[in-house]
């Protein structure tokens, strides 16, 4: 099931990081976006790294790593 689960996240985020000039289109600038990460690209800049970041996610999902990331994660945040 984490493989079949982990692939779906792998694959939006592929579509995210691949198609971000629809979302761009469709949903508009993100104002954030704009202001720290760029001029004029930096909602394109966000949604390709938003796409990554769930590829990456995916990618632990599938091998088994998310649950010691979140451990670690917790334990980092708990000190």
């Amino acid at each position: 099931m984490n493989f079949f689960l982990g692939l779906l996240i792998v694959i939006g985020g592929f579509m995210i990081a691949w198609k971000s000039e629809w979302i761009l289109n469709n949903f508009g600038r993100i104002a954030w976006a704009e202001e720290h990460l760029g001029l004029e690209g930096g909602t394109r800049l966000f949604y390709k790294l938003l796409g990554i970041i769930f590829i990456f996610l995916g990618l632990s999902v599938i091998s088994g790593l998310w649950s010691d990331i979140l451990g670690g994660l917790a334990k980092f945040l708990v000190r």
